[in-house]
């Protein structure tokens, strides 16, 4: 097919972004609503708006482009990661007709409970955040696209990376959601396979308050490392709470913890040392990502963008490029976002696989180091200037 070009391209090509952002279309054009959704409130707030910010800043790119053949309107809507108002949410957007696509979910729980629900209405959408593998593999709805990866890409990264530290056992904490459940499975399997033994597995509900039970288990079988499979929230109590308990071991979480707000929360002293991996190349590291770091900052959005922003700003982009192309038609978007293969977007190159996976080529690895996440090859623990809990 022929390759399409994101907005980040166009947006290179130009003389200047500034400008870009300066222009007015000179006639009126027909309006076009693609839908946000996403946690905006809640304990991973920070991660939702972040995503609806980055979702945002495509739709004022591209309305900004005199070349553009629509002006986009964005409908946000909070899902509050909660999979009951998901699917109230979803189902107000999917029965919109003039909503002609979705950009939805960080929250794998909520993006289980929806994707029945855009299928049957027959609205497109691209996931933007939830790694649950089932949410793009359990079913073959050809209206679910996801630009993210899964937590399979996450968990061999993360079990291989940790026993080739040298560290040797394990006791795992994971959430009793499909998502918690999901990274305890894929994780296990890997950790074993790479030589790490667990010496415990402990399954918590997203809303316990208190961990004394299970931390005074872990202390006493005294592993290595902790690993965490949950959100920002839940890992903030648990992290504050080993430190309480004495719990010297080294605390290890998956994408769900890699917020400035786990950081705030535990405090910078805290979280130190704490790990955490991302599908897709570092941003900063990425042609596109100075461009997105710099408009985004221009825009004076009050939240950052947060791990998982430039994922928000692709797929919307992927929507945008494919009504642009076909028109504002759902059966013809989605068709078009099917056909997706090598379009290069602010997270690297995009192409869907058979169920509309994007096939990420890598997963980056990241520790707190001095009260921001780094990534690890740039951050003092890689150089051995810092040592991590146990080493």
């Amino acid at each position: 097919m022929q390759k399409k070009h994101s907005v980040i391209a166009a947006a290179m090509l130009s003389a200047s972004a500034s400008l870009l952002l300066a222009s007015t279309p000179a006639v009126a054009k027909d309006v076009v609503k693609i839908a946000f959704v996403g946690p905006l409130t809640g304990g991973v707030s920070a991660i939702g708006l972040g995503g609806r910010n980055s979702a945002d800043l495509a739709v004022r790119l591209r309305n900004a482009d005199p070349q553009s053949k629509y002006t986009y309107q964005l409908v946000t809507q909070d899902d509050e990661c909660r999979p009951n108002v998901g699917v109230q949410v979803a189902t107000k957007v999917a029965t919109d007709r003039n909503i002609v696509a979705g950009v939805t979910h960080f929250c794998s729980a909520v993006a289980m409970g929806t994707v029945g629900v855009y299928q049957r209405f027959g609205l497109p959408v691209v996931v933007w955040g939830a790694v649950l593998p089932e949410i793009t593999y359990a079913n073959d709805f050809k209206e679910i696209h996801r630009v993210n990866g899964t937590m399979i890409n996450q968990s061999e990264v993360a079990a291989k990376f940790v026993t080739d530290l040298g560290y040797k056992t394990w006791a795992i904490i994971h959430d009793t959601t499909d998502y918690g459940k999901g990274h305890n499975k894929y994780f296990s399997e890997y950790l074993t396979k790479n030589g790490g033994t667990i010496v415990g597995t402990f399954g918590v509900t997203a809303e316990q308050q208190d961990f004394t039970s299970e931390l005074t288990k872990i202390r006493e079988l005294k592993p290595d490392v902790i690993y965490f499979g949950g959100l920002t929230p839940l890992g903030v109590r648990i992290r504050t709470q080993m430190e309480k308990l004495g719990i010297p071991a080294q605390f290890e979480g998956t994408s769900g913890i890699m917020s400035d707000a786990y950081i705030q929360g535990v405090g910078a002293d805290l979280a130190e040392g704490s790990l955490a991996f991302l599908e897709g190349a570092p941003l900063e590291k990425l042609p596109g990502g100075q461009f997105f770091s710099e408009q985004y900052q221009q825009q004076k959005y009050s939240e950052p963008p947060e791990a998982y922003g430039p994922f928000a700003f692709a797929a919307t982009n992927l929507i945008i490029d494919a009504v642009e192309k076909v028109g504002p038609d759902r059966k013809k978007v989605r068709d078009e976002l099917n056909a997706t293969s090598e379009v290069d977007t602010v997270i690297g190159k995009v192409t869907f696989d058979d169920h509309r996976q994007n096939i990420v080529p890598l997963v980056t690895k990241y520790v707190v180091d001095g009260g921001k996440w780094v990534i690890w090859e740039d951050s003092a623990y890689a150089s051995g200037a810092k040592k991590l809990s146990g080493l």
